[in-house]
């Protein structure tokens, strides 16, 4: 398997993994019942649960163009070595962002995002380029 799909497999883990925190929050503040209910009033959570949650959304959301890039070069024969470092950039900075997003820091979040957006420009170049 090329690095590029390697990094898209890796993303989607990641992507997976990534509600895990905040289903977990909820199921502590909440309990599992009303976790998979639907409560009227139920108690706040704590907002690195928030946090945790809207990186998992944004992630979601950065991933379908990155899934399409990667298969698009690698169906069309552009994935190379710059192919593969774009998605490589891709996945360490949605995982920074992930992190940081989490712990609320605002600055490195927003940097990390458009590093990996970087990511996808890189291999969009190369498609392009063929």
């Amino acid at each position: 398997m090329t690095v590029d799909l390697t990094m898209l497999v890796w993303s989607a883990i990641l992507c997976i993994a990534l509600f895990l925190p905040y289903v977990l929050c909820r199921i502590g503040v909440w309990g599992l019942v009303e976790t998979v209910g639907y409560p009227t009033n139920p108690p706040a959570l704590p907002a690195w649960a928030g946090r945790a949650h809207r990186a998992h959304l944004n992630l979601v959301e950065n991933l379908v163009p990155f899934a399409a890039l990667v298969l698009v070069a690698h169906v069309a024969g552009a994935a190379n070595a710059t192919t593969a470092l774009g998605a490589t950039i891709f996945f360490w900075a949605r995982l920074v962002q992930a992190v940081v997003h989490i712990l609320g820091v605002p600055w490195l979040r927003t940097l990390a995002f458009f590093v990996s957006l970087a990511g996808e420009v890189i291999i969009l170049t190369q498609i392009l380029a063929k």
